[in-house]
C-alpha cells in the first residue's frame, strides 16, 4: 500500500509543481510585457499598462509563494509506509470516496482510481484525523463510514 502512497504523494508534488510552472510563467511574461510597454503621448495610458502588469505580477507572486508552502508541507509527508489511524500521508477509504490526507489537490488519479487529496485542515479532514476503520462521521449530513486506513 506505500507504493499507492508514493503514487499519490507524487501526484500532489507535480500538482504543485504545476502550479508554480503556471505561476513563474505568469510574472515572466507580466515583467515581458511591462518592459515592452512604451510611453506614449498619452501618458496615463503607459502608468496604466504598467499598474495593471505590476498587480499581475504581484497576484502570480502571492500563487508562487502559496504553491511554494505546498511543496515545503508535502515535503514533510512521508510516503512509505502504512496507518493504523487516519493522519497526514494517509490514505483512507470510506462508504463515500477514498481520500489522500496531504494537501488540497482535488481529484488525483492513481491506477485508475479516484482520490481526493485534502488538507488536514479542510473540514472532512479535521473529521478523518485520527478515525480507525470502523469509525464513523457525518459531514453536510452525509453519513461516512471509514472502511480502510493505510
Amino acid at each position: 500500500m506505500s507504493d499507492l502512497r508514493k503514487k499519490l504523494h507524487d501526484a500532489c508534488v507535480n500538482y504543485v509543481r504545476k502550479s508554480m510552472d503556471a505561476a513563474e510563467l505568469g510574472i515572466k511574461e507580466a515583467q515581458k510585457a511591462s518592459n515592452e510597454d512604451t510611453k506614449s503621448s498619452a501618458g496615463d495610458k503607459y502608468e496604466t499598462g504598467r499598474a495593471m502588469m505590476q498587480q499581475e505580477t504581484d497576484r502570480n507572486l502571492t500563487q508562487l509563494n502559496e504553491a511554494n508552502k505546498l511543496m515545503v508541507a508535502l515535503k514533510r509527508i512521508s510516503a512509505n509506509g502504512t496507518s493504523i489511524k487516519a493522519e497526514i500521508g494517509s490514505v483512507i477509504t470510506t462508504n463515500n470516496g477514498s481520500f489522500y490526507l496531504a494537501i488540497s489537490a482535488g481529484i488525483i488519479s492513481v491506477d485508475g482510481k479516484n482520490y481526493f487529496a485534502v488538507s488536514p485542515a479542510s473540514p472532512i479532514g479535521v473529521l478523518l484525523a485520527g478515525k480507525a476503520v470502523g469509525d464513523s462521521f457525518s459531514l453536510n449530513g452525509k453519513p461516512y463510514i471509514i472502511e480502510a486506513v493505510n
